[in-house]
């Protein structure tokens, strides 16, 4: 039967020659592509979206984008934001708007969602944290750097007591989140236009361990210990992790640097921000 079908001759006998019907992309029913695009990460959404008109309108779709943006995109955008967002604005354009970030508290603190998988994230500057002896310039000084996304660290020159402390609330969606320390022991510098680092200050972290600890308001206590030998490159130094079961209600959380042993001074660090952010993203990041 498929040897008949393929052998129908095309040429009528009206003189009239009919070619046979060769289906392309433009065909696809909007609505079909729409319900594929639904099961791809967003970078896959939009890589695809370029191919032709119809996938572009279809990409648009408010039922692909509404389970990719977080459970609390309206607290961030119209309660911690204060944004005026138009009702009208489709989903896409809130996913885009919110994976860009956003700064709050003065400045001090950032937000913004992972754009493969709408993961809520945040960044917490110095500027934002209770750092013992922040005010001496004996010990403490903020200086600027195109290598924070805050666009200045704190740098400890020298001192016997370090602490630095912060705190937050936060409505977080249902999840597992981890909490991270950015720090970097030495000044980076440019010299001829190249990166360089200096060293001048750098000492005593070898003697004795500094110590991470996050704490949760539902009693939850992680405390960790690490050696700095990071020298003149920045990593995350991971704290710990917090489980957030109830999205509705705001999760406090408590965390902490110190190296408080008296018996000798420690100096050349860099504090540029704390992070936290979806534990399945935390994989990329470099810890301790």
């Amino acid at each position: 039967m498929g040897a008949n079908v393929s052998s129908i001759d095309t040429n009528c006998d009206d003189g009239l020659n009919y070619l046979p019907f060769k289906p392309k992309l433009d065909d696809i029913p909007e609505a079909c592509i729409a319900l594929l695009l639904s099961y791809l990460d967003p970078p896959e959404i939009c890589k695809l979206s370029r191919i032709n008109r119809v996938f572009r309108d279809a990409s648009s779709a408010d039922f692909i984008w509404e389970p990719k943006l977080p459970s609390n995109y309206n607290y961030i955008l119209k309660e911690l934001l204060a944004l005026k967002v138009d009702d009208a604005l489709c989903k896409k354009d809130l996913f885009v708007k919110l994976s860009s970030p956003w700064s709050f508290d003065g400045g001090t603190k950032q937000v913004w969602i992972d754009k493969k998988n709408g993961g809520v994230c945040l960044a917490i500057s110095s500027k934002g944290m209770t750092i013992t002896g922040i005010d001496d310039r004996r010990y403490w000084n903020h200086i600027p750097t195109d290598e924070s996304r805050f666009q200045t660290v704190a740098y400890l020159q020298q001192i016997w007591w370090l602490e630095v402390d912060g705190d937050l609330e936060f409505q977080f969606p249902e999840g597992t989140y981890s909490l991270f320390f950015r720090l970097q022991l030495g000044k980076a510098t440019k010299r001829h236009k190249r990166r360089a680092c200096n060293y001048e200050h750098v000492h005593g972290w070898d003697l004795k361990p500094v110590q991470f600890q996050l704490t949760t308001a539902d009693d939850c206590r992680v405390t960790s210990r690490c050696y700095l030998d990071n020298l003149g490159t920045w990593m995350q130094h991971h704290v710990g992790d917090f489980v957030v079961k109830d999205a509705t209600v705001p999760t406090k959380i408590k965390y902490s640097l110190t190296q408080i042993d008296c018996t000798h001074t420690k100096g050349g660090l860099c504090v540029d921000s704390v992070l936290i952010c979806p534990s399945s993203l935390a994989k990329q990041l470099t810890s301790c």
